[in-house]
């Protein structure tokens, strides 16, 4: 990552972490301490407010304030005088930033963000005063950092009553967040589904794709829906396919994806997609890269089978560790510049290619244009069609298209003997969850058993190193494994075994399964209000437990727990499974209603509980079961489940022990709790599949 200053002579209690977004700051000359007992008992002990300071590693602004203020001797003498600074990395401690996240919106009554900087009262942590990030200097309407903690400090110490006051507000607002429950008599239903389609209508942009104005983010849960939407209704809602295929295919060839190295970085600042936030984040392209192979398999669309190739190519080029986990981000700036790595000059590019490849490359990527980047640099967006400059150059297609690949691969070559960006080497769990799902779906929908290998590496690692005491752990860095799991990390590791043993079978997996989601009832759920708290029952005690709902970044934890426990509830017709899950929507259900497009991980689970998954179980010889598999995966289906399980497999769990070969392949196929009789023939099976 991005190399903080080590020359100061100060080393700080942030050393001795793993982070290494802790550990760019460990030679601050700011007493940065890591949260825990020993900085929370100082801060009480000294009677000095809590500078918390809540960021990642690939954080753009993050690095900004470290190099303004936390680098400065001067602002640091401010800082260690008078608080207990204390740094968190968001990515290790959702839990904190989360709970600080919710605090600053009610301080400030609009969002937050990164770096979050708050100022907490020594005895209870309560926030009373915060903001993200402060410049050195006064500027963008903001005070000076230094004359703002002087401030924050004297008011602290002149106006405690007032704090106290507004403190105590502040936790009776959390606690009325944390007894939230059901309402008496919620029906779930699925006119959910269908406000949430109209509220996607009204956010779409029909020209460029994708939902509302810049900054715009990819919002693959968006997207999915659509497609499920779609799909639901027989290919019917053509408008729901229209805005899915738009803002796939506008991101694809905007400079949001690397066009030479694949990927997806995290949003585009403009409205066109074209100039990106350069960090690449995990759990981003996890998301996409499964949504991409879903969107292939149900359109037959090259293009998004390219893309969803290419984004799990670079996964295991770039993101997977020797040991099999997948790394969390690559760095926006390098050598202290946002996209450096990234961009071009025509003269570096067409020293590069022969004239032939240039003249094709330089409109479609919009280097015969003016620059759109910032130092006249060139970022590459696909401006034209390749066809279109093709047909233009009086070339054939084909030709372009080689042309063209092969430009894209000089660059690459040549881009790969640059100055990399930073990448933030720890392995969290929960991303690791999506990523394995992406790889697995995208390796079994587009015929690439390499993925399928790279996913099994990483739950392979998991189990192998974060699964302790029959318990997850969140975090892992140079061989040490630490920090409780959250809820995301249970539920997506969930998931992602669950489409990994889609694409093959393995015994014992579908146990560990059971075993991850028997822990999160037994540590996670609400037992009398439903629902699952972020935090497990012997979390360290936070000033809020929250029970997350709505999709954020990445999907809610609790919307994926019910879903994953909704098909391993049919699966093993475990009725306890499928309680919790019904318990959770209704427990929920207030807010699901009061905006459905914000909670599309739940929606797909109303769906999934109101027309269950037809789950279908093949029992054979594993080269026998190969073709009827094949069958079941021909169509973009997404409440279907398929497992391919050889007749020799030992010990299956639930009712899945009843489900025996007979006379060659046998397919058991179930739609909640209602089954076929055993199909023996193709021919029934196609009738079975027709039916979803």
């Amino acid at each position: 990552m991005p190399a903080m200053s080590t020359a100061t002579g100060h080393t700080n209690a942030l050393a001795n972490e793993t982070s290494p977004y802790l550990l760019q700051h460990a030679h601050n000359p700011v007493d940065w301490q890591p949260w825990g007992p020993a900085a929370l008992e100082r801060a009480r002990r000294e009677g000095k407010p809590i500078l918390l300071s809540i960021g990642y590693s690939a954080c753009h602004w993050c690095h900004v304030m470290a190099h303004e203020s936390f680098e400065d001797e001067g602002t640091a003498a401010v800082m260690n005088e008078l608080f207990v600074n204390i740094k968190v990395d968001r990515e290790e401690r959702p839990d904190l930033d989360r709970i600080y996240q919710t605090a600053h919106q009610m301080l400030a009554q609009r969002p937050g963000g990164w770096p979050l900087t708050m100022f907490l009262t020594p005895d209870d942590h309560t926030p009373f005063f915060g903001g993200t990030y402060f410049p050195k200097e006064p500027r963008y309407g903001m005070p000076a950092f230094t004359d703002l903690c002087r401030r924050v400090a004297e008011y602290y110490g002149e106006h405690r009553a007032e704090i106290d006051t507004q403190n105590a507000s502040m936790r009776s607002a959390f606690a009325r967040l944390s007894t939230a429950g059901p309402t008496a008599g919620v029906q779930v239903s699925d006119v959910v589904l269908t406000r949430a389609r109209e509220e996607v209508a009204g956010q779409f942009d029909s020209k460029r794709g994708g939902f509302g104005q810049a900054p715009k983010f990819p919002h693959p849960t968006t997207i999915e829906r659509l497609l499920r939407h779609w799909a639901a209704g027989g290919g019917n809602d053509e408008e729901a396919l229209h805005m899915a295929r738009l803002s796939l295919h506008a991101m694809a060839a905007g400079g949001i994806y690397d066009q030479l190295g694949g990927g997806f970085c995290r949003y585009s600042v403009d409205d066109y997609w074209m100039i990106p936030h350069f960090e690449k984040m995990l759990y981003d392209n996890g998301q996409l890269l499964a949504l991409y192979a879903d969107a292939a398999r149900a359109t037959g669309d090259a293009v998004f089978a390219r893309i969803a190739i290419e984004t799990g190519e670079w996964a295991m080029r770039e993101m997977q560790s020797p040991e099999g986990g997948y790394y969390s981000a690559l760095d926006a700036d390098t050598e202290g510049e946002e996209g450096k790595f990234y961009v071009w000059a025509p003269d570096e590019v067409k020293a590069l290619l022969d004239p032939d490849e240039y003249a094709l490359l330089a409109p479609v990527y919009g280097l015969d244009r003016p620059p759109n980047f910032e130092n006249h640099a060139w970022h590459l967006h696909m401006f034209k069609s390749p066809a279109a400059v093709a047909e233009t150059l009086g070339i054939d297609g084909e030709l372009g298209v080689r042309r063209l690949t092969a430009a894209r691969r000089k660059l690459l070559a040549a881009r790969e003997r640059r100055v990399r960006p930073g990448r933030d080497d720890k392995v969290l769990t929960s991303w690791n969850g999506l990523m394995i799902k992406g790889m697995a779906r995208a390796g079994r929908l587009l015929g690439r058993p390499e993925f399928v290998r790279s996913a099994e590496r990483a739950f392979d690692f998991i189990r192998a190193q974060m699964w302790r005491n029959d318990r997850l752990l969140a975090s892992y860095k140079d061989g040490r494994a630490h920090l409780n799991a959250y809820l995301d990390d249970y539920a997506f590791l969930i998931d992602g075994g669950l489409e990994l043993l889609q694409a093959r079978w393995r015994d014992g997996d579908l146990e560990f399964l059971i075993e991850l989601a028997e822990t999160l009832l037994d540590h996670f759920e609400d037992k009398t209000g439903g629902g699952f708290f972020f935090t497990a029952d012997d979390h360290e005690k936070l000033i809020h437990r929250p029970k997350p709902a709505a999709d954020e970044a990445i999907p809610s934890g609790n919307g994926v727990a019910a879903q994953v426990l909704t098909r391993l509830g049919h699966l093993l017709g475990a009725t306890h499974f499928l309680d919790a899950a019904h318990n959770t929507l209704s427990a929920l259900w207030r807010e699901i209603e009061r905006y459905p497009s914000m909670h599309n991980a739940l929606l797909t689970a109303v769906e999934e509980s109101l027309h269950p998954t037809q789950t279908i179980v093949l029992r054979g010889s594993s080269e026998a079961m190969q073709s009827w598999l094949t069958r079941c995966t021909a169509n973009y289906a997404p409440r279907r489940l398929t497992l391919a399980i050889p007749e020799d497999a030992r010990a299956l769990p639930g009712i899945l022990a009843q489900r025996t070969a007979k006379d060659g392949v046998t397919a058991y196929v179930c739609s909640g709790h209602a089954c076929e009789a055993p199909v023996t023939t193709i021919e029934t099976l196609d009738a079975a599949l027709a039916r979803v």
